[in-house]
């Protein structure tokens, strides 16, 4: 069984691109076949602003909405943040989706398709690194970036440049790879202390 990378969609703004950027991205790492691809939408998931009473390190989830969040992110093997720039930054929906959760984000690799204006987006991957990371999650440096995000917009799809292909290849590959490398240190993780 292939391993699970969960595309998740960070925007939850009514009228988003992000959902049709998500979509293109998933149906390109179905294609790409080195993962069973889940599409995941924050807006869907609908997590309130973090109501738990313990810290998440605890995992002693009081709410129903934090024991399937927690659930789905534990099932999964890799992840891409589909997301977009707001204001220099990421948005607070993926903030409080990382924060809602500690040790399922672990010893994953992530990877970034960022879109927005000039910027493509990247101020916000630049100021999420750190917060990944202090949840050791391994970020890949092959990226997507779209600039002017609009421009490749046809109705509900992406139109992608070539360009846009070949970085969604090279991040599809990284990931496999990364995670192939990081699988031991999740199984230790689930093996009883």
């Amino acid at each position: 069984m292939p391993p699970k990378l969960h595309v998740i969609v960070a925007s939850t703004r009514p009228g988003r691109v992000g959902l049709p950027v998500g979509r293109w991205f998933a149906e390109r790492a179905i294609a790409h076949g080195a993962f069973d691809v889940e599409l995941v939408d924050l807006a869907e998931v609908g997590l309130p602003l973090m109501d738990e009473p313990h810290h998440p390190r605890e995992r002693r989830y009081v709410h129903r909405h934090t024991r399937d969040w927690s659930a789905r992110i534990d099932a999964a093997d890799a992840f891409v943040f589909v997301m977009p720039e707001y204001n220099h930054g990421f948005t607070a929906p993926l903030k409080n989706a990382i924060d809602y959760l500690l040790h399922e984000w672990k010893h994953k690799p992530v990877g970034f398709v960022s879109y927005g204006g000039l910027a493509a987006g990247t101020r916000a991957v630049q100021m999420i690194k750190p917060v990944v990371s202090d949840m050791k999650m391994v970020a890949v440096p092959e990226a997507v970036a779209i600039p002017f995000v609009r421009q490749f917009l046809d109705g509900e799809r992406i139109r992608a440049s070539a360009e846009m292909e070949q970085g969604a290849a090279a991040m599809l590959d990284e990931l496999s790879r990364m995670e192939a490398v990081l699988r031991p240190l999740r199984a230790g993780d689930r093996q009883p202390a």
